[in-house]
């Protein structure tokens, strides 16, 4: 595992829930390198009670445990907290789950056995959700951070002016042309927008977007 990847999840805490005492302290022991603090449940009832105490940034649950099963568990999880990152691990023969998991939008469906490439490619997806919640993604693997007011793709981030900021969050809500005319009124409030300064902002906008992003529509404006 990369360094860097390390160094973000040890940032996290993890919930898992394993009814086999062998299968749960062998994975156990592989989490405990990666994050900051294990929390672990021999059952889906504990598993919740831990939940509702701890909060965890990730729960990885079985699916065939004592008391309440994984699915149940990731459904009672959901009503408390619809962001809630979970990891559901099955056997082969457990297809009948599937279709309900595919429900959830899990972070990955693990079928047994978990392997270290399993795990570490489930968590690697883990840390993708985390960077991009509270994110839209308006091109594939580029983000709008709402919250910070950043572009991101993979590593990159790029931080936006004023101007940008605004103008972007008008090109997301909605699909359409935004005129000439709203651009002036709305980034320049009142003060006059002259071509070369439109065009500058475009040209540093266009830097940090994905190629081909931003069009121009002739005399009228531009859109996504």
């Amino acid at each position: 595992m990369e360094e860097k990847m390390l160094k973000k999840l040890s940032n996290f805490t993890v919930l898992y829930a394993e009814d086999e005492v062998g299968v749960r302290q062998n994975v156990a022991e592989m989490l405990s390198l990666f994050f900051k603090h294990v929390y672990l449940a021999k059952d889906g009832m504990e598993a919740y009670e831990l939940f509702l105490q701890e909060r965890p940034d990730l729960i990885i649950t079985d699916i065939k445990m004592p008391f309440m099963n994984g699915i149940e568990l990731a459904k009672n999880i959901r009503k408390k907290d619809p962001k809630a990152q979970v990891l559901i691990i099955s056997a082969h023969t457990e297809v009948e789950y599937m279709l309900d998991a595919i429900e959830l939008s899990l972070v990955r469906y693990i079928v047994k056995p978990i392997t270290e490439t399993k795990l570490i490619d489930a968590l690697n997806k883990f840390l993708v959700s985390k960077e991009n919640s509270g994110s839209i993604e308006f091109s594939p693997g580029w983000f709008y951070d709402v919250d910070n007011k950043q572009i991101k793709h993979e590593d990159d981030i790029f931080d936006l002016t004023k101007k940008e900021v605004k103008f972007l969050e008008m090109l997301l809500e909605r699909d359409s042309v935004i005129s000439y005319e709203e651009i002036e009124a709305q980034l320049w409030e009142g003060e006059y927008m002259s071509l070369n300064a439109l065009r500058l902002m475009m040209k540093n906008l266009r830097k940090k977007l994905p190629k081909g992003s931003l069009k121009n529509i002739q005399s009228i404006g531009y859109k996504l």
